[in-house]
């Protein structure tokens, strides 16, 4: 009954705040009165102006000679002439003036050429409202223009007058609508979250045992793993007052905007207290203080204040700081230290139960049919985050649309990988015939040489259909498990492969093309990496040449040792391609025939599966008996090719 009558009161107040406001109108209509004033006074003015030419006193002797004068006005300080004849192109009545000066025959000559003369009088009234309306009353104007508009972004938290304003937007439960349930793949940041919320909903039992609420959490991860969601179901669950901004609201053209932010911050959430505040990348603001990342004083000045402010405000009232970032090595030591954010979570790329629950949670609102296994998704997922598996669910529902059906099948979403990964089928791009014979050739290379090594992950799919990010061709590979190591054979493994497709180019067709650039790029990355961070060099052993930075971004790296060493890195770097690159080339030598029959079978097909690229592999081998063989080449034919058959 209590949130009842507090919502019709709210209610209440929005009716009568859309009550039209008598005085509000009053003045709107008093405000575009004085523009119509000073528009018409301006106009007028410029009227006179283009309708008056000033002339010498000379001319105007020989117009009085020549009989061209209709009638004249003597004032004080000049004398307007109004002719009998009106110039070509004048804009209304056209009138001269000249400057007034003493003269004794004037008024006689006036009175024999019979033209009509008077004298002006001056209206000091006149001169004073001219002065009024065209001086004073623009400033005023101006001024009470300006006035309103300060005090209405100031009420807004912007502008000059609500610089120093906290931009904060207060999200509620409602407001949220997400929950821990609405996140999955990252269980050990909801456990550590967890322990936040209890201690917010159930501080007793925290402060009977002398613990403490931790006064700041820093979330750190990649790009889409989800630090942003995390953050808005800690507020869902919580059910605390939600002040969430982004570093960079912080930092503006003025000097010190950004410390008068934060302070106004603080004020505005110690008095909601208890609430959580979220500021989402805090690197644009949290960068250490030296010249190393460059810096400029509004941005130190903020990042003091802030720090401040964590050291002041009371844990005890409840009031909790999340941050989130993806360059966690650029930010300064200072705000790391225990005491300002006691815990750093880290919100990786999610493992393969992760990346199921991820599925499970973004397609239960999608209608799937009974073929769908999103074990198999996850498997072929590998390095996805969140905000990828999200996209490919929604792809997949997409194409089943696209497709005429009202439920998503697992051909949908194996396609949805295939988008998000290598693009669109581009169907406008026609290849040659022998563009599509080497494109052929190639992927098979890349297939046959993983079929023949150990330590290799089985093909699911080979396609030389061009794709709208670039690749004529591709061959996928799905683990048959998740793995976290990789040992140094399996990484030899995919050097074979990836070399694969060139030298098969060179086997079949002397000679080789661009087509192998990315497979050169990744082995020679590989090579590299075995050399410098992983230690698998025998000539340089267990030493370290490299380093990462950015872990999370771009993962740079970053050379730890002098020239001549970066030289002999490269010539052993040449050295490990070129013998796995003679490899590749040797064992497709030995299974030629394989090379040719399942090339051909892909020129034909343009698209085979794992299992029919293994079929044709195992029958000429001869791994599989004649009957096995006869019914897979059955199986490749339609019903009337076996009847002409």
């Amino acid at each position: 009954m209590e949130d009842y009558q507090k919502n019709n009161k709210n209610g209440n107040n929005n009716q009568n705040d859309k009550r039209p406001n008598n005085k509000q109108t009053i003045f709107i209509f008093l405000l575009l009165a004085l523009f119509t004033l000073i528009a018409m006074t301006i106009f007028s003015s410029f009227y006179e102006k283009a309708s008056t030419e000033e002339i010498t006193y000379d001319e105007f002797w020989e117009m009085l000679e020549e009989d061209e004068i209709k009638s004249v006005q003597i004032a004080s300080n000049q004398i307007i002439i109004q002719p009998k004849k009106q110039p070509t192109g004048a804009i209304g009545s056209m009138k001269y003036y000249t400057g007034y000066i003493y003269d004794e025959d004037l008024l006689p000559t006036l009175k024999e050429k019979g033209i009509e003369y008077n004298a002006k009088i001056p209206d000091s009234r006149s001169t004073i409202i001219d002065f009024i309306l065209i001086y004073v009353l623009p400033v005023v104007v101006i001024w009470i223009f300006f006035s309103l508009l300060m005090r209405r972004m100031s009420k807004s938290g912007g502008g000059v007058m609500g610089v120093g304003k906290s931009n904060a937007k207060v999200y509620v439960e409602k407001s949220t609508g997400v929950t821990f349930k609405d996140v999955a793949g990252q269980d050990e940041a909801k456990e550590s979250l967890q322990e936040v919320v209890d201690f917010l909903h159930n501080p007793g039992k925290y402060v009977k045992i002398g613990a403490k609420l931790p006064k700041g959490a820093l979330l750190v991860g990649p790009p889409g793993t989800g630090k942003t969601l995390l953050a808005k179901a800690v507020a869902g669950e919580a059910k605390v007052p939600f002040f969430s901004l982004s570093g960079s609201d912080f930092v503006e053209m003025f000097v010190g905007v950004g410390a008068s932010r934060v302070r106004d911050l603080f004020k505005q959430a110690q008095n909601s207290a208890p609430c959580i505040i979220f500021i989402d990348e805090i690197d644009a603001i949290g960068k250490s203080r030296d010249s190393r990342y460059g810096g400029n004083d509004e941005r130190e000045q903020t990042l003091n204040q802030l720090l401040a402010e964590m050291d002041g405000f009371d844990s005890s009232k409840g009031l909790l700081i999340l941050a989130a970032t993806n360059r966690p090595d650029v930010l300064d030591k200072a705000l790391l230290r225990p005491g300002r954010f006691d815990r750093r979570i880290i919100v990786d790329k999610p493992d393969l139960k992760g990346r199921l629950d991820t599925l499970k949670v973004h397609s239960k609102d999608v209608l799937l049919d009974d073929t769908v296994d999103l074990e198999e998704i996850a498997l072929a997922t590998s390095g996805a985050v969140g905000s990828d598996l999200a996209n490919m669910i929604n792809e997949a529902a997409i194409n089943a649309v696209k497709c005429g059906r009202k439920v998503v099948s697992q051909e949908d979403l194996f396609e949805s990988v295939e988008v998000v990964i290598a693009g669109k089928e581009k169907k406008d791009r026609i290849l040659s015939e022998q563009e599509k014979r080497t494109v052929s050739y190639h992927e098979v290379g890349h297939a046959l040489v993983t079929a023949l090594t150990k330590n290799s992950e089985p093909v699911q799919k080979i396609t030389i259909v061009p794709r709208t990010m670039g690749t004529l061709g591709y061959v996928m590979q799905v683990p048959e498990e998740e793995k976290y190591l990789r040992t140094k054979a399996e990484l030899e493994s995919q050097l074979l492969t990836l070399l694969a497709g060139r030298a098969a180019e060179e086997i079949v067709f002397d000679t080789v093309t661009t087509g192998a650039a990315n497979d050169i790029e990744r082995a020679t990355s590989i090579a590299r990496s075995m050399i410098t961070q992983y230690g698998m060099s025998e000539k340089f052993g267990l030493m370290a040449l490299e380093t990462v930075e950015d872990q999370y971004l771009e993962a740079r790296r970053v050379r730890d040792c002098g020239e001549a060493t970066v030289a002999e890195v490269d010539r052993e770097v040449m050295g490990i391609l070129s013998s796995h690159y003679e490899k590749s080339k040797q064992l497709l030598l030995d299974n030629r025939e394989c090379l040719d029959e399942i090339a051909k079978y892909l020129y034909d097909k343009e698209t085979i599966t794992g299992k029919e690229f293994m079929e044709i592999f195992n029958r000429i081998k001869g791994n599989v008996s004649d009957d096995e063989t006869e019914d897979n080449k059955a199986s490749d034919y339609t019903e009337q090719e076996l009847e002409n058959k």
